[in-house]
């Protein structure tokens, strides 16, 4: 299968209240959304906007397919700390409920905090363990309300950004509503993109497209930089990927100038699939 719907995030608008880049995205040609937690983007504490957010949505003629959980210093649901785990656990719950309000598919989250401090090995093995019971109360709550929960893989850099992490937190979790949401621009940079799709193939549910240049995460339009597309998109096909490519992109304070760097991004992939499609077919 290589008529992957192709989606957009609307982090690339992070800075903008999402009432008003809705109209951008959808006049880009855009039908599938995910919707980013950022504060001044959207309070998903507040359901009643969540709910207008909602309406807007629909009358657009717009799929929120994932929501984004909440990342900032102050969420660790790793921490040693008891009132820090509890009060990271809260807000990404609130963000769960908010998702379910959007009706998305999918809830995407870090399997741990945004921190490039490695600990010594006892306590990083009890933070793991704080991450595993955390997680599973997310996913739980994810299943009540009807969502899928799947997990991002990190910058290489950061803590459990290793994806035998991941591989160690799903089988502990042990749960088939849990799965994997693959970060093409993080797996590029832990230099080893192939071997991390072939190792997460089987819970691969969806996909954050994004491009660099190989030293930083720079979130560029698939295309834009030296991840090697087609290889990719052709390792998708032989796992039998049957997921959604979201486009995660940096954008800019211009909406014309985001959305033309996501059309491009878009029909490159587009053009990369069809090609894999018509060689299949005459192989």
């Amino acid at each position: 299968m290589t008529n992957w719907p192709v989606g957009i995030s609307t982090g690339c608008f992070y800075r903008k209240n999402i009432l008003e880049c809705l109209e951008s995205i959808r006049s880009g040609g855009f039908s599938l959304i995910e919707v980013s937690s950022a504060p001044e983007h959207l309070d998903f504490h507040n359901h009643t906007i969540v709910r207008e957010v909602a309406a807007r949505v629909e009358y657009l003629g717009l799929e929120v397919f994932s929501f984004h959980a909440p990342l900032s210093n102050q969420i660790d649901i790793s921490s040693s700390n008891p009132s820090c785990r509890e009060f990271s656990l809260g807000e990404i719950l609130h963000a769960v409920d908010a998702a379910a309000i959007l009706g998305v598919h999918y809830f995407v989250i870090h399997p741990g905090p945004e921190d490039s401090i490695i600990p010594p090995t006892t306590e990083r093995l009890k933070r793991l363990e704080n991450v595993i019971e955390t997680l599973g109360l997310v996913a739980r709550r994810c299943a009540e309300r009807g969502i899928g929960c799947v997990l991002e893989n990190k910058l290489p850099h950061l803590l459990f950004g290793n994806v035998r992490d991941i591989l160690w937190i799903l089988d502990s979790l042990d749960n088939p509503q849990v799965g994997v949401c693959l970060d093409t621009g993080h797996a590029s940079l832990s230099g080893g993109l192939h071997q991390i799709v072939h190792a997460l193939a089987p819970q691969i549910w969806m996909v954050h497209a994004h491009d660099n240049n190989g030293h930083a995460d720079d979130h560029y339009p698939p295309g834009d930089g030296r991840i090697d597309w087609n290889s990719l998109l052709k390792e998708l096909m032989h796992i039998h990927f049957h997921g959604t490519l979201m486009l995660e992109l940096a954008g800019c304070s211009d909406a014309v100038i985001t959305m033309a760097g996501a059309l491009r991004g878009r029909s490159f992939l587009r053009r990369i699939a069809r090609r894999l499609a018509l060689e299949r077919f005459t192989s």
